[in-house]
């Protein structure tokens, strides 16, 4: 695509710029989870901030899934590496 919008510009980008997009598209994927879950009412979107909301005992319990996840993933990419 950047090829065809400035075809002599010689960029390298186009790497960087694919790599971006992936980053955007799992960071959209977490945000659209998290508003469109079957009882989402622990969150919520604020429109004028344009952001995620929920009280602080929520995302404290978020928080620690995902850390507990993460740390789960962790513990078997190291019993794999044994």
């Amino acid at each position: 695509m950047l090829e065809k919008v400035l075809p002599h510009a010689m960029l390298k980008a186009k790497p960087n710029l694919e790599s971006r997009i992936r980053t955007l598209k799992m960071d959209w994927a977490t945000v659209y989870d998290l508003l469109n879950v079957k009882d989402n009412s622990n969150f919520g979107w604020d429109e004028h901030r344009q952001m995620v909301v929920a009280k602080d005992a929520i995302w404290n319990l978020y928080i620690n899934i995902v850390e507990k996840i993460d740390a789960e993933d962790v513990a078997t990419t190291n019993n794999i590496e044994e």
